[in-house]
C-alpha cells in the first residue's frame, strides 16, 4: 500500500510539474483569463476599471515568480518518491530531496505574504494620487505551510537517523 501510495504522489507531482507552466504560458496569452481570476480570487478593493494591460503582464510576472519557489518545492518532492515508489526507503538523496522539499515549502509560507503585498501594489499603480495600496495579508494558511514544511524537515532527518541506524545493523551481520 505505501509502495502505492508513493507512486500516487510521484505522479501527481510529475502532472503538476507539467500543468503548472501550461497554464502559466497559457494566462500568459489569454491575460483577461488572469484578470478574471485575480478578481475573484485575490479580495482587494481595487478600481478595476484603472488597471491597464501593463499591469495584469506585472501581475503575470509576480505570480510566476511566487509559484516557482512551489514548483521547485514539488521538484524535489517528486525526486523523493520516485525513490519511494520503487521501493528504496533508505537513502540519503531521499532526505536531501525533502529536505529541500521543506526549504521551498516554508520558503513559499513566507514569500505568499509578500506576493499578495506585490499584487496589490502593481494592480492599484493607475489609482488616483492618494489610493494607491500595499495589502499586507497573512494567515493561518502561511502558519500551515510553514509548520508543515518543518514537519518534513524533522521526517527528512530521522530518514537519515535511519539510514544511520541500518548501516550500523549491517556491519553486526
Amino acid at each position: 500500500m505505501t509502495i502505492k501510495l508513493a507512486r500516487l504522489v510521484y505522479w501527481a507531482a510529475s502532472a503538476w510539474l507539467v500543468a503548472l507552466p501550461i497554464g502559466a504560458l497559457y494566462s500568459l496569452t489569454d491575460i483577461n483569463l488572469l484578470a478574471r481570476l485575480a478578481q475573484l480570487n485575490l479580495g482587494l478593493p481595487i478600481q478595476w476599471f484603472t488597471v491597464a494591460t501593463w499591469q495584469w503582464y506585472g501581475l503575470w510576472a509576480v505570480s510566476v515568480a511566487y509559484l516557482a519557489v512551489g514548483y521547485a518545492g514539488i521538484y524535489f518532492l517528486r525526486r523523493a518518491f520516485r525513490s519511494f515508489a520503487s521501493g528504496q526507503w533508505f537513502d540519503t538523496d531521499n532526505s536531501r530531496s525533502l529536505r529541500l522539499f521543506a526549504i521551498f515549502l516554508v520558503a513559499q509560507g513566507f514569500v505568499k505574504p509578500l506576493h499578495h503585498a506585490a499584487s496589490s501594489v502593481v494592480l492599484s499603480w493607475n489609482h488616483p494620487p492618494g489610493q494607491g495600496m500595499l495589502s499586507l495579508s497573512a494567515g493561518s494558511h502561511e502558519l500551515v505551510l510553514i509548520v508543515s514544511g518543518l514537519v518534513v524537515w524533522v521526517l527528512a532527518d530521522l530518514l537519515l537517523a535511519g539510514i544511520r541506524a541500518d548501516s550500523e545493523n549491517r556491519q553486526f551481520v
